[in-house]
């Protein structure tokens, strides 16, 4: 039976204060509080109270996914405008510093903080998270293996944390690099089924690594609660247009790679270790970079993968209806990345602070 390919889109916000351009926590649980009165589980805690979390409804297409992702951005901006503060989608702050950002009082964080120290209190970063409804899980399995391919693309495309504590990092995805001190994270390997999950998942249990699944932080898993695979690789883009574009992106990736596996015509898997380097040069460079062929064993600059990308998902993207908003990519592919835009504002004012203020427009632009 054919997956629903149902969409959910999960971001996480940084509250600002726009005066000191700084992270600010402390009225940020006030904020949650009120969000979740107005927007009731759509609005999640995060580890750090500078960070704000939102996440749609089980969306049915594209466009709807796109209306809640909106009305979530829109009412996230004016809730905290409400309390003083700027509402950026940014993957990393420019200069905040995660020594003095208060974890948020929650078991689940303080247990978190307490296995993972040091590496859990600096993990200041946020994210973009999509999920594809495919209800068969040997099918979720098939897709998850065969979509590890197509992972450094889509990063690249989202690349949106070119500094770290007030320093310029040299990467287009500082996101990538702080968060892979967790555990359990990266791209995963193969499962040749989902019991061979299942079983991997049940030896973590019962050796005390993990007390459940959601502890699996990697780049792409089958969630463990929904009936869905989630992306997790992306940085927060700045506009929402750009989320939305990547999250139909990925649905009609893993709709083309399920109807390949239907027809059993496999794409063709390449190992972790390889991915990796792929991986490795979308977080140092972004759109600017090259990825390996590794069918044709050479570089091949990035934007000109992206467009054999398009053409490859083109017949699923058409049968979703998903064309005008995959469609925003080339625009994406012109204007540079989030990265590539925060750098060309440092480039021309010197300031970090301009770059805070840069970023807190552009994740108000399509919003009104």
């Amino acid at each position: 039976m054919q997956p629903s390919f149902t969409l959910g889109i999960e971001e996480e916000y940084q509250t600002v204060d726009p005066e000191t351009r700084d992270l600010r926590s402390h009225i940020a649980t006030e904020m949650l509080a009120q969000g979740r009165r107005r927007l009731e589980e759509r609005v999640k805690a995060e580890m750090h109270q500078s960070v704000i979390e939102v996440g749609t409804r089980v969306c049915k297409n594209i466009q709807e996914a796109a209306e809640d992702l909106y009305d979530l951005r829109r009412n996230m901006v004016r809730l905290a405008e409400e309390h003083g503060l700027m509402l950026v989608a940014g993957a990393t702050h420019p200069f905040a510093d995660w020594r003095s950002q208060e974890i948020y009082p929650d078991p689940r964080y303080a247990q978190v903080v307490e296995d993972l120290q040091l590496v859990a209190r600096s993990n200041l970063i946020f994210g973009l998270h999509v999920h594809v409804g495919i209800e068969d899980k040997e099918a979720a399995i098939r897709v998850m293996n065969s979509l590890r391919y197509f992972l450094p693309h889509i990063l690249a495309l989202s690349t949106n944390s070119p500094f770290w504590q007030g320093m310029e990092t040299g990467y287009k995805s500082y996101r990538a690099k702080v968060f892979e001190h967790f555990p359990r994270t990266n791209l995963p390997d193969a499962f040749a089924s989902y019991s061979e999950f299942e079983s991997y998942v049940a030896l973590l249990i019962k050796t005390g690594c993990i007390d459940n699944a959601k502890k699996i932080w990697w780049d792409i898993r089958p969630h463990p609660f929904f009936n869905t695979i989630e992306v997790r690789i992306c940085d927060i883009p700045l506009r929402a247009e750009e989320s939305i574009a990547i999250a139909a992106l990925i649905q009609a990736t893993a709709a083309t790679l399920w109807r390949l596996h239907s027809l059993n015509v496999d794409y063709r898997q390449y190992s972790r270790a390889l991915l990796m380097e792929n991986k490795f040069r979308a977080v140092r460079y972004g759109l600017e970079g090259k990825l390996i062929d590794f069918g044709k064993q050479e570089e091949v600059p990035l934007r000109s993968l992206i467009d054999e990308y398009l053409n490859f998902v083109g017949d699923e993207m058409r049968a979703l209806g998903s064309e005008r908003e995959i469609g925003y990519v080339r625009q994406m592919l012109e204007q540079g990345s989030g990265a590539d835009r925060q750098l060309k504002v440092f480039r021309e004012t010197g300031n970090l602070r301009d770059v805070v203020d840069f970023m807190a427009a552009e994740t108000r632009i399509g919003l009104s």
